[in-house]
């Protein structure tokens, strides 16, 4: 079962998250909105994992589920995406775990309860 729900501005075809423990958005409905994102990570408890500042500043406002993890730095090539997110990863699953928010700098993370 997943515990994470990618969002369609994320890569599809990244080795960190090619487990049963994700899914990405293509794979149910690229065209959904943010409304139906929401909800269908809401009803299935999981993380939303994004780009989109949406999700956080809606996040910010209510109580879980679902999780955010923000990925907060702009567009860069595939391999500085994956050196960023792989040196920063088991401190944002760590971080995930007890906040319902969790925003990702190329230089820090910061978590909110």
């Amino acid at each position: 079962m997943a515990d994470f729900l990618i969002d369609v501005n994320l890569p599809y075809y990244f080795s960190l998250w090619n487990s049963d423990s994700f899914i990405h958005q293509k794979d149910i409905n690229d065209e959904w909105t943010d409304e139906q994102i929401w909800k269908y990570a809401q009803e299935n408890n999981l993380t939303i994992l994004t780009k989109d500042s949406d999700f956080s500043n809606k996040i910010l406002l209510r109580q879980p589920p679902p999780k955010i993890i923000h990925i907060r730095f702009g567009n860069m090539k595939m391999k500085d995406f994956y050196d960023t997110i792989s040196k920063l990863w088991s401190d944002v699953l760590i971080l995930n775990k007890n906040n319902k928010l969790v925003n990702v700098f190329k230089d820090r993370i910061e978590a909110f309860e």
